[in-house]
């Protein structure tokens, strides 16, 4: 225990406890001077940088859909929380919005971690020795071309994402 006091608050002896309603204990754990004009959750964090809250009724839930549900309430069923901003540690509720799963996906910001070009949707294709172009949409798998440039390829990739996707912010922006 002592250890777990120093490592939060630098002191082993310091015990920080939040006392108020669930709104007060809740807003106690939120920075709201990001610049970008995101609401940085401060406590604890899951595996996949999103934050950890107690709800009212004393369950860990993620720290956005409690922010959300509390501002416009309770989320519709089979419908998931995007984080328009792309951080996953914003808890504003005007960055939040509910939507189907393949429009979250749709908004994603960056490739996947194992991507050789940094650049969502772009490959390299070993036989031909060119970035492949390609876009998933609909569980069908578009393939838009072979470039000798990763920007022309990007370029090909972005416009078959605007005709194709609905929630593609980062595209748009």
């Amino acid at each position: 225990m002592h250890y777990q006091r120093w490592s939060r608050n630098g002191d082993p002896q310091k015990q920080i406890r939040i006392r108020g309603t669930v709104e007060d204990r809740f807003r106690a754990y939120v920075n709201s001077s990001d610049a970008s004009g995101c609401h940085i959750w401060t406590a604890g964090l899951n595996g996949g940088g999103y934050g950890v809250a107690t709800a009212g009724n004393g369950r860990r839930q993620l720290a956005h859909r409690v922010a959300y549900e509390s501002a416009y309430g309770e989320i519709a069923e089979g419908l998931v929380i995007d984080h328009i901003c792309g951080n996953h540690a914003c808890v504003n509720p005007a960055h939040l919005r509910a939507c189907s799963q393949k429009q979250n996906l749709e908004n994603l910001r960056s490739a996947y971690r194992g991507n050789r070009s940094g650049v969502r949707g772009v490959t390299w294709h070993g036989q031909a020795g060119r970035w492949r172009a390609q876009v998933m949409h609909n569980g069908r798998d578009y393939h838009i071309g072979l470039y000798a440039d990763i920007a022309e390829a990007e370029i090909a990739v972005v416009a078959k994402r605007n005709e194709l996707f609905t929630h593609n912010d980062a595209d748009r922006a």
